[in-house]
């Protein structure tokens, strides 16, 4: 997810002149803060007055090139951000600033470089005073200026995209962020599949790819870090898209990667357990989710598109009304008082026919959870053909119908020409994806928590004759609370289940799998098979599957990898599916 180089002029330029050639961001303002910042301590208690101020003169006339996020990618007289990692030690960030100074023009440091100098050779307390010294004669000896900015995650998106604009200044595409545990990927693809039916070139970015519909690029992150997310918008803005539909993901909301991405329409799916690995609790978890409906993020948004139907939803709700956003909601539920509500749904292994009940304004009061209205007289009603599978795909074009009404300009006639081509999307890669077979159904799907993976089962579920088979499994070096519920969602939904190796990471697979089959029955382990290679457990499903059953491979849907000790083997479970269908004699 990198932008083209090519097209750009690479010309030298200052922090002064982008704060100059920016109104957009108000640069000007920003580049006075982070300035400011550096003569706050405790950098203020370990630089001379001269000293500081020869730092912050130098640093914003001096010239540079570009900046970089990675000391590995580094090139002469680029500008390095130093940013707080996650899990390395203070050590390594040390090695990052020291190796840098040497190539950089000059270094932004989210992290106290006095600090940083201190504690990575402090052995004992008492040579504390010592070694800060020491650490202040480090920092001036250094061969680049190092500006310690701890809140330059606030604006370093600005910060990239004016840059980028400096140099070649393109119009950028709307976007359209959605957030929640599930759901993204789906609901970003149809809102940009709708936007292009509707006339307007469209882009997506997120877990399945990034880049323009028909191109898409895989990307080894559903946010990318704030450089690479400046850089693809600043692609796509290149490439004439008019609209990008990203996913926002708790990760990258919480680390501030989409920072200066002009979002304008921001959609909220659902939470259920999931990276409670990187967030303390769930309320961490919904907190960062909220931050994509928070206007002092993201000052270009103007409509926020909520699912009533989630428990969590009132977290969001109350975020975009501070925000005074223009708030429609979505529901499965035809007794609640949503915006878009689907009043009937009729559903098939072929699709689903949805009568769409709406009532759009621009409502910025209050919605509650509990919201219901029996009188429906200001609605309107609509029928959808959709080519999608599942009761929660129906929640998920809901969204994007919103979505897509929101960045159009005649609601009423916007709505009656998206129905009309409805029935032309395609479903995510790896998202209720049926691969063909002359008998029995076998579908390949990304649910990977125990909500999406019990809302695939019950979808299918209603349209199985015969017997429902999940084949499953749970990462490695993952929140390990989450295996034995995806075990118990997996027996709850399904006839039979088949436990094996997702992307066991450095985990050995056989441990995973004990971990999920703790608090099982003996009823729910006569239904369980346990196969650690995922290849053979896929295809023992195919062999003991009869022609009226239905079997989900769930868990990995669009990857085309299997990580396992830090190697990436190919492992597409579609084409290993398609492979064990064709041995079976089943295509």
């Amino acid at each position: 997810m990198t932008v083209s180089t090519s097209s750009l002029n690479r010309t030298t330029v200052t922090l002064q002149q982008l704060a100059e050639s920016s109104n957009k961001h108000s640069l000007q303002q920003t580049l006075t803060a982070m300035i400011a910042a550096s003569a706050q301590p405790p950098l203020a208690q370990a630089l001379s007055t001269q000293t500081r101020r020869n730092q912050q003169d130098s640093i914003a006339a001096i010239p540079f090139h570009q900046f970089c996020l990675d000391s590995r990618q580094l090139k002469k007289n680029d500008v390095f951000v130093l940013l707080k990692s996650q899990t390395l030690h203070s050590q390594k960030s040390r090695d990052y600033l020291i190796q840098a100074a040497n190539s950089a023009a000059f270094i932004l440091s989210e992290i106290d470089p006095i600090a940083l100098l201190t504690t990575a050779d402090m052995n004992t307390s008492s040579l504390a005073d010592n070694l800060q010294s020491v650490a202040q004669q480090q920092l001036i000896a250094l061969p680049c200026p190092v500006l310690y900015v701890p809140n330059i995650r606030d604006f370093l998106g600005d910060l990239i995209q004016a840059y980028l604009q400096y140099q070649q200044p393109v119009i950028l595409p709307a976007i359209v962020a959605v957030t929640g545990t599930n759901g993204k990927t789906t609901i970003s693809q149809l809102v940009a599949q709708l936007a292009q039916l509707m006339g307007m070139s469209s882009a997506v970015m997120g877990t399945a790819g990034n880049g323009k519909l028909g191109a898409l690029v895989q990307a080894s992150h559903t946010t990318g870090d704030a450089l690479a997310v400046q850089q693809f918008l600043y692609q796509m803005g290149q490439e004439n898209a008019d609209l990008l539909a990203l996913e926002a993901s708790s990760h990258g909301l919480d680390q501030q990667r989409l920072q200066g991405m002009p979002a304008s329409v921001a959609i909220y799916t659902n939470l259920s357990r999931d990276h409670l690995d990187y967030h303390a609790d769930m309320a961490e978890y919904a907190a960062a989710k909220a931050k994509l409906f928070d206007k002092t993020h993201f000052p270009e948004l103007t409509h926020a598109i909520i699912n009533l139907d989630d428990e969590h939803a009132q977290i969001m709700l109350d975020m975009a009304h501070t925000s005074a956003l223009t708030v429609w909601t979505y529901s499965l539920n035809p007794t609640k008082n949503a915006t878009f509500v689907a009043a009937t749904i009729n559903p098939s292994l072929q699709g689903v026919e949805i009568a769409v009940r709406y009532n759009v304004s621009n409502n910025t009061g209050d919605v509650h959870l509990d919201s219901t209205d029996a009188n429906h007289d200001q609605t309107n009603t609509i029928t959808v053909i959709s080519p999608l599978l599942g009761r929660f795909n129906v929640a998920n074009l809901l969204a994007a119908i919103a979505a897509t009404v929101a960045i159009g300009t005649d609601i009423d006639h916007d709505i009656e020409r998206i129905a009309a081509v409805v029935p032309q999307l395609q479903g995510a890669v790896g998202r209720m994806q049926r691969v063909p077979s002359n008998e029995g159904c076998f579908i390949v799907d990304y649910a990977h928590t125990p909500d999406a993976l019990q809302q695939v089962l019950a979808s299918l579920k209603t349209h199985c004759d015969g017997q429902l088979w999940a084949v499953f499994g749970c990462g490695g070096d993952r929140d390990a609370g989450k295996r034995p519920l995806m075990a118990q969602a997996g027996l709850a939904g399904a006839d039979q289940i088949i436990l094996t190796a997702d992307n066991p990471r450095t985990e050995d697979p056989n441990i995973i799998l004990q971990d999920m089959q703790a608090g099982m029955s003996a009823e729910q382990y006569q239904r369980t098979h346990i196969e650690p290679a995922r290849q053979k457990a896929i295809e023992y499903a195919v062999r003991q599957a009869a022609a009226a059953d239905i079997v989900v491979i769930a868990g990995k849907g669009h990857e085309t990898y299997q990580e396992i000790n830090n190697v990436r083997y190919d492992f597409d479970d579609s084409v290993v599916l398609q492979n064990a269908l064709q041995q079976a004699g089943r295509v």
